[in-house]
């Protein structure tokens, strides 16, 4: 029995085992996200913003698309209330993420639910959904997600800071074609999961929505479409749940009557 333990577990990879894979399988999404960052920290070194409070936002915020929307609002003086509404309307997406997660980390602790949160981005999701798709709900530990989430980081921070001191020294760097790396990224990151109905139609809705309201004033077309892509996609999960749990549970056994009981006897 001892030796059929053992010979289980060496087919188990360890927490730094684990911790590492989630690391090297993101590198890909490290060097897209790259560029992304240089420019951020380019485009803020030049804004009202101090060095340090830019970092900061990296290090507190740590999702890219809310920052550089945050940036322009900042630098455009819009109130807190419009800048938190307007980041919190871009990040809605991180809410079917969290939906289509949650059945394989559902077992962890709060704590361990909470951090994982905390690293979520769409180059993470992306990593570890694959991940875990090779695995059944329930077996998977914390350790690859964190490996994925804390190289993001770290990456996103080292490009920030960058962007800050040495952005200056080529100017123009946002207008030499270094976005398409991120916009490369982000397909890379869609069209594998467009394998589910929730996704693809959460993808169409969003891109047909964006072009049709695309002369909104402030960009408030493509907030509105995400809004409304988020929301088909968490519809589409939630009933594809319910059909799930309701094919899962087990039949009822139909109650006898008192009459019956009675004949049964």
């Amino acid at each position: 029995m001892n030796s059929t333990h053992q010979g289980h577990q060496t087919h188990q990879p360890g927490n730094l085992a684990e911790f590492g894979a989630g690391a090297r399988d993101t590198i890909p999404m490290m060097i897209g996200a790259a560029p992304f960052g240089v420019i951020f920290g380019t485009l803020a070194a030049t804004g009202p913003l101090h060095a340090w409070s830019v970092q900061l936002m990296s290090l507190a915020v740590f999702a890219g698309s809310a920052q550089f929307i945050a940036l322009g609002l900042i630098a455009g003086h819009a109130s807190f209330a419009v800048i938190w509404a307007t980041t919190f309307i871009v990040n809605l997406r991180h809410v079917l993420y969290s939906a289509t997660l949650a059945p394989y980390v559902a077992h962890l602790p709060a704590r361990w639910r909470w951090t994982l949160g905390a690293f979520m981005t769409d180059e993470v999701f992306a990593v570890s959904y694959a991940h875990y798709q090779r695995r059944a709900p329930g077996e998977t530990g914390p350790y690859y997600f964190l490996g994925s989430g804390v190289s993001m980081y770290v990456n996103w921070q080292i490009w920030t800071v960058a962007g800050l001191l040495f952005g200056s020294a080529f100017p123009g760097l946002q207008s030499k074609g270094l976005d398409f790396a991120m916009v490369a990224t982000f397909i890379a990151i869609i069209v594998p999961q467009l394998v589910a109905l929730r996704f693809v139609a959460a993808a169409l809705a969003a891109g047909v929505l964006s072009f049709a309201w695309n002369d909104w004033p402030y960009k408030l077309g493509l907030l509105a479409a995400v809004v409304v892509g988020v929301a088909v996609g968490m519809l589409l999960s939630m009933r594809a749940k319910g059909s799930t749990d309701s094919t899962q549970r087990p039949a009822r056994r139909p109650t006898q009557r008192p009459a019956e009981m009675e004949r049964a006897k």
